[in-house]
């Protein structure tokens, strides 16, 4: 990781005919790299940290059925819900919510 010495924000690197350059995302000043840099763009994420992608039907496991919440795009009282740690193990878990009516997924922080 390198930051930029005029106004210390985050450098990213990039490839620039086969030589590495180094760009201050905040004031665009540029630096070149060392010769050997490899630049990656991969990330690998454990098992822990996958994300869950809900198809139009989906319902993830453990997911629930109640009244009374209301729904933000189409004001059904219906909605499914279900819960995830996605944060610190100290801190509560999230509440994820998708409407039965117009499928809209979104979350609650405790």
């Amino acid at each position: 990781m390198k930051f930029c010495p005029k106004c210390r924000s985050m450098m990213t690197p990039r490839k620039v005919n086969g030589a590495t350059i180094y760009k201050c995302v905040k004031c665009g000043y540029e630096e070149e790299g060392p010769k050997s840099h490899i630049i990656s763009s991969k990330v690998k994420h454990s098992e822990t940290e996958r994300t869950i992608v809900l198809e139009d039907e989906e319902i993830p496991a453990g997911t629930q059925k109640m009244k009374g919440v209301m729904c933000p795009s189409c004001r059904n009282d219906e909605v499914y819900f279900w819960m995830l740690q996605t944060r610190a193990a100290d801190e509560p878990p999230t509440r994820f919510y998708k409407c039965t009516k117009c499928g809209k997924v979104w979350r609650e922080y405790e």
